[in-house]
């Protein structure tokens, strides 16, 4: 096999699936029930979630059409290229897709791997808070390791992740059920469901947190050159993982929240807590309390795993187009998968594991929302208007209401951010407008070889 090679196509829908709903389910709830309740101070911030799967509907629609109709691998970028023009406004959306990923990627990565460092505390109570920070860093070595290999070794691999995930999900489920409290679980504050300017900022935050739990759900999408019969099996598989996850978040929430008091860990010096291990500990003691965090932790590796193997193909799709550096574009000649940009994006998201996970998440987002969720919105708009004879195994519903309620959504959770955030996230994008210019005149490529035609 050449560096060229196209790698081939093995993922059918319960491998499609399984990728998606691990990178959602990984670190998900876990981690971030604490943060989510101190958004609005109660179990009310679970609206959030509800304004959150809103949004990633609407916009899994927008990912299905796209997804099925551009099956390449690469996902945004492709889409982004396609939609605004290969050679002009679609090269500039291009490039800035991944200069904004090189960030935003491995900052999500790196939430589930303070999400491990989180649920060693119980396993590991004499480390420090760096130590067990050094070891999800670890982690992420040691997925790299586990994505070293051809795809179908992947796709079995991905299949055993992602059914430790559901027993993880299961056992909360059941536990919470079974010992379920509705006055522990609406234990609400006085105020609320009084909404004034300050909560529908607060709102904001919880759905941010909420949309946190959901990203993946398009995963997929960035392996597509190795997805069978891509046109059914990509919207298949964004729509049917947003509608189980869906449901297993609203179990796993009440399920710990009906058993743990919000109060005793939605605060500033608990908001670190492994709360799924304390609600174990409160049921079954401490040693089970332990044994169910090595599922947990199961879980999280089968997040961080699905997550890196998609998108490490993002940098290689757009170094084989010839908008990133070559060196990116290489696949290993034994063994057909994009090593470089694999271990790459591994390592960068390994290094971020020191930042704290509500800065993460905000960053993230706050990098992201502009340039691959709005304006992939616009590219898909830009198709229909511009290639309507484009073949489209799956078309959106109801077009172009989900569209717009999506736009209206990913608006409202950028412009609730915190302004420093967003101003890191606007400064993001302006230097990447100000490289492109300058790689563009350097190549002597668009819109600077326009000029010179001239």
């Amino acid at each position: 096999m050449n560096a060229h090679q196209e790698p081939e196509r093995r993922f059918g829908l319960l491998q499609a699936t399984a990728l998606n709903m691990s990178n959602m389910l990984g670190a998900g709830p876990f981690i971030t029930i604490p943060a989510l309740m101190m958004t609005m101070g109660g179990p009310h911030s679970m609206l959030g979630w509800g304004v959150a799967l809103i949004v990633a509907l609407a916009d899994g629609l927008v990912w299905s059409e796209l997804g099925a109709a551009l099956q390449k691998s690469g996902g945004s970028y492709v889409y982004l290229r396609e939609g605004y023009g290969r050679e002009t406004w679609g090269r500039f959306m291009g490039f800035l897709f991944i200069w904004q990923f090189i960030l935003s990627g491995p900052l999500e990565l790196a939430t589930a791997y303070v999400g491990v460092a989180q649920y060693l505390q119980p396993l590991w109570p004499e480390s420090s808070d760096f130590t067990r920070l050094c070891a999800g860093a670890s982690v992420g070595l040691l997925v790299i390791f586990l994505l070293y290999r051809r795809i179908e070794s992947i796709g079995k691999i991905t299949v055993t992740l992602w059914a430790g995930a559901l027993l993880a999900m299961a056992v909360v489920i059941v536990t919470g059920a079974m010992h379920f409290d509705a006055k522990i679980a609406f234990d609400f504050p006085q105020d609320a469901w009084t909404f004034d300017a300050a909560k529908w900022v607060a709102l904001g935050a919880a759905a941010r947190i909420g949309i946190y739990d959901y990203l993946g759900y398009y995963d997929i999408c960035f392996i597509g050159d190795e997805v069978r019969q891509p046109g059914r099996v990509i919207p298949r598989a964004v729509m049917l993982s947003l509608a189980l996850v869906a449901l297993i978040y609203l179990a796993v929430n009440l399920s710990i929240i009906g058993v743990v008091p919000w109060r005793e860990f939605a605060s500033a010096e608990n908001v670190s807590k492994p709360v799924v291990t304390m609600m174990m500990a409160k049921i079954y003691g401490d040693d089970f309390a332990q044994l169910f965090t090595v599922l947990v932790l199961w879980t999280m590796v089968a997040c961080c795993f699905a997550m890196l193997l998609g998108y490490s193909r993002i940098p290689y799709a757009a170094a084989r187009d010839g908008s990133f550096f070559r060196v990116f574009g290489q696949v290993h000649p034994r063994m057909g998968f994009p090593h470089v940009s694999l271990i790459v994006v591994g390592l960068i998201a390994a290094a971020a594991t020191f930042v704290k996970l509500g800065t993460l998440i905000d960053a993230l987002l706050s990098t992201r929302i502009v340039v691959q969720f709005a304006g992939q919105i616009g590219a898909l708009v830009m198709l229909r208007t511009l290639k309507p004879q484009m073949e489209r195994p799956f078309r959106m519903w109801l077009y172009p209401l989900p569209a717009l309620l999506a736009l209206a959504g990913w608006m409202y959770l950028l412009f609730t951010t915190d302004k420093s955030l967003l101003a890191v996230g606007g400064l993001t994008l302006v230097t990447g407008g100000m490289v492109f210019l300058f790689w563009s005149w350097r190549t002597k490529t668009w819109p600077f070889a326009a000029l010179e035609r001239q």
